[in-house]
């Protein structure tokens, strides 16, 4: 690839770099080592994990031959594009970005992990159009349950806060769940494999109200049927029926209140099989799941934009 833009991601979750040279992109991430039976890491944890293994990425892209002349770099530094946003496990991915940029002599252009998400999902999925329309998206990961109105801001876009859930995120909910079956953290994956095995379709109605919604009620049921002997599986499916039907019905409500518009969906939770076969009939526009959990092509893809269009950083 000649003539690319390099991108850094490093979340509470994942260690990614990716390469775009406008046509194609490659990305090598590699989750956080996570103590068996923990919920989550520190983030001194998690800054020290990203310092030791960030170096990694970049080797494994250019020992694929992925790596040429760079135009620019860029790096999430926050995880929301909003005031107050802020995790030091960014740090690590910004502070070698802008040291490489330096070195270089290429600018250096920063983005929200948010904004990294939605344009990863728009260019794998064959809709990088969306990044210069109006459009809704919900950004369903580990931290964050966001339904958001998107808008086109320069290079990149901007996105304002319309629903999603008041307390504890659905990917917090699936790993919860997930690590009180036996499983790993992060557990979505595996939740995702268990649940297959069920054919149960009961699921608990979450109360919505203006597109906001709480899961902690969800949380202490789904408990209670797992004390009560539950089958795993059935746990599993009755998470994600239930995840699937509030997302559903906010989703519905957002389409009436600003117009049927296109609905993206990012995060590492939109890769579950059983939430995209619940949305795709509301029209709803999934990444492939690779570019659906933490990444960093979608870094570079803002890069690579921002550098086509001449704007500076």
């Amino acid at each position: 690839m000649a003539g690319m833009c390099l991108g850094f991601d490093t979340s509470n979750y994942t260690t990614s770099a990716a390469v775009f040279d406008g046509r194609v992109g490659v990305n090598h991430g590699r989750l956080l080592t996570v103590q068996e039976g923990s919920l989550g890491l520190r983030q001194s944890e998690a800054v020290f994990q990203h310092v030791k293994r960030l170096h990694l990425m970049t080797e494994a892209l250019r020992a694929e031959g992925a790596m040429g002349e760079i135009r620019a770099v860029g790096a999430s530094t926050q995880p929301r594009e909003v005031e107050g946003s802020y995790m030091p496990c960014f740090l690590v991915g910004e502070g070698q970005g802008r040291s490489l940029a330096a070195a270089l002599g290429v600018p250096f252009y920063p983005c929200s992990h948010q904004q990294g998400h939605i344009a990863a999902a728009a260019w794998s999925a064959g809709r990088e159009d969306l990044m210069d329309q109006p459009h809704l998206a919900w950004h369903l990961s580990g931290g964050t349950t966001e339904l958001l109105v998107v808008h086109p801001h320069g290079h990149t876009v901007q996105a304002q806060l319309i629903g999603g859930t008041s307390d504890i995120s659905a990917g917090q909910l699936v790993d919860r769940i997930g690590v009180m079956l036996g499983l790993d953290f992060p557990a979505g994956k595996a939740m995702d494999v268990l649940s297959r095995d069920s054919q149960e379709e009961k699921y608990f109605v979450v109360k919505t109200k203006e597109g906001s919604f709480s899961l902690s009620g969800m949380e202490n049921k789904i408990k209670g049927m797992a004390e009560a002997g539950v089958a795993p599986a059935d746990v599993a499916r009755f998470t994600f029926e239930t995840l699937a039907s509030v997302l559903a019905r906010t989703t519905a409500w957002a389409q009436k209140k600003y117009g049927n518009l296109p609905v993206l969906c990012s995060g590492g939770v939109a890769s579950n099989s059983l939430l995209r076969s619940r949305l795709e009939p509301l029209g709803a526009i999934f990444a492939p799941p690779q570019y659906s959990t933490d990444n960093a092509l979608g870094v570079a893809i803002l890069a690579h934009r921002a550098v086509e269009r001449g704007i500076e950083p």
